[in-house]
């Protein structure tokens, strides 16, 4: 037996109704059944950040959340940041990722992206050691954290 409820939330922007299976993720909800992959699976514990999202403004792993907790919710992902909802600042982020040299694989860049612009939304002009508190959460196994640093830094400058 199943149990399912429906929500209605905020996703993006857009007012969304979907019908969830109540142990099923907000991860899970955004990949499996809306589509949107930019939010990424990464360890599924809340240790890695690939999963960052805006739940009401504040970043959250959606693996550790459950869909139906969504209900009555504001979510921005990867993809809302992209199309622009937050103002210029994703497409300065990007920009700054890009000339820094801050992706290599990129699994970990939707997240970091999304952490960054929380963070920034918190503390506009945040220098490197706030930048660093920052991201803690957020696991880069390629780069390093520099290049990423350096690429919210400028951001802020």
């Amino acid at each position: 037996m199943s149990l399912k409820h429906d929500i209605d939330f905020t996703l993006n922007g857009v007012r969304t109704r979907a019908t969830v299976q109540v142990g099923m993720s907000t991860l899970e909800l955004l990949r499996d059944t809306l589509g949107l992959t930019g939010t990424k699976y990464g360890c599924g514990e809340g240790e890695c950040g690939a999963c960052t999202i805006l739940v009401d403004g504040v970043s959250m792993n959606s693996c550790l959340m459950f869909a139906v907790d969504c209900h009555g919710r504001q979510l921005v992902t990867i993809e809302g940041l992209a199309a622009d909802q937050v103002g210029k600042r994703a497409e300065a982020l990007s920009a700054a990722f890009v000339e820094h040299g801050a992706v290599q694989c990129g699994f970990c860049t939707p997240g970091m992206m999304v952490q960054a612009s929380h963070l920034l939304d918190k503390h506009p002009h945040a220098d490197s050691e706030a930048v660093k508190r920052g991201i803690e959460g957020n696991i880069c196994r390629c780069t390093g954290y520099k290049k990423i640093v350096d690429a919210i830094v400028s951001v802020t400058e």
